[in-house]
């Protein structure tokens, strides 16, 4: 059965794409079958697998409006190893569409059960905004994964996705629970983000990731390749620190 997980920070710009590809792309790496499931219109996860969105016979909008199934929407990236149900713009308009249908907040998970026993993991690349789409993920999901800097107001962001957690969980999914906390973008040099990742620990204890994901230059040009990092620069340091962290979850998954 796989473990469904969404990356998922209602703060724009932390790193919830990167860490999805590339968390992906490790999980692969270690022999772990996997689905990348893009629910942001921007399509940024699915062009950083190695999958042009715009070529797409179908796509996560197709699966939402049940005009499609998982199996036949998803393409396997052959760079990157793993599956992809990507997403473009016309999945902006799915927002409008599902207001009106029933069961609009569980299509996602509907159409996942589906597929369950063909994938060890999948992972849901969430947009930064509580829309019908974010919505969708966190019904269909075991667990969150919170990618955060370390900085002041990432703090106050967190504080906004528990509360958003906590009222899915009471409301729509027993079982979604934040799996853990993952630092980005860290730079042990600026003393402020060593101190929020001091208060992270302090606060929410076993729930922070042990593996760091460090500030690189080589994550940030991959997108550019339509590449994870680790695919990309396997070598790098972050791509390293992914593969390290893809490990991490193996283990935690275990235990649970």
């Amino acid at each position: 059965m796989a473990k469904i997980f969404c990356v998922a920070n209602q703060k724009g710009g932390v790193g919830k794409t990167t860490t999805t590809v590339n968390l992906a792309a490790g999980l692969a790496k270690v022999g772990q079958r996997v689905l990348m499931v893009d629910l942001d219109p921007q399509g940024n996860a699915t062009m950083g697998s190695s999958v042009d969105k715009r070529q797409m016979a179908l796509s996560v909008y197709d699966v939402l409006l049940e005009s499609a199934s998982v199996a036949e929407a998803a393409v396997f990236s052959e760079k990157c190893g793993y599956h992809v149900l990507g997403a473009n713009r016309e999945l902006a308009g799915a927002e409008v569409e599902l207001v009106e249908v029933e069961r609009r907040e569980k299509r996602l998970k509907t159409a996942l059960a589906e597929v369950a026993d063909s994938y060890d993991f999948v992972l849901i690349d969430c947009p930064p905004s509580l829309s019908m789409l974010t919505l969708n993920g966190l019904c269909a999901a075991h667990g969150v994964i919170v990618p955060m800097q370390c900085e002041y107001f990432a703090l106050e962001g967190l504080t906004d996705l528990v509360n958003t957690i906590k009222q899915v969980h009471a409301n729509l999914n027993r079982d979604l629970a934040i799996i853990g906390l993952l630092r980005v973008m860290f730079d042990p040099r600026i003393t402020l983000q060593q101190q929020v990742s001091d208060q992270l620990k302090a606060h929410f204890g076993d729930k922070v990731f042990n593996t760091v994901i460090p500030r690189n230059v080589r994550l940030a040009e991959a997108p550019s390749y339509g590449l994870p990092g680790v695919v990309f620069d396997p070598a790098a340091r972050g791509s390293q620190a992914f593969i390290a962290f893809a490990k991490e979850m193996v283990e935690r998954i275990e235990k649970l």
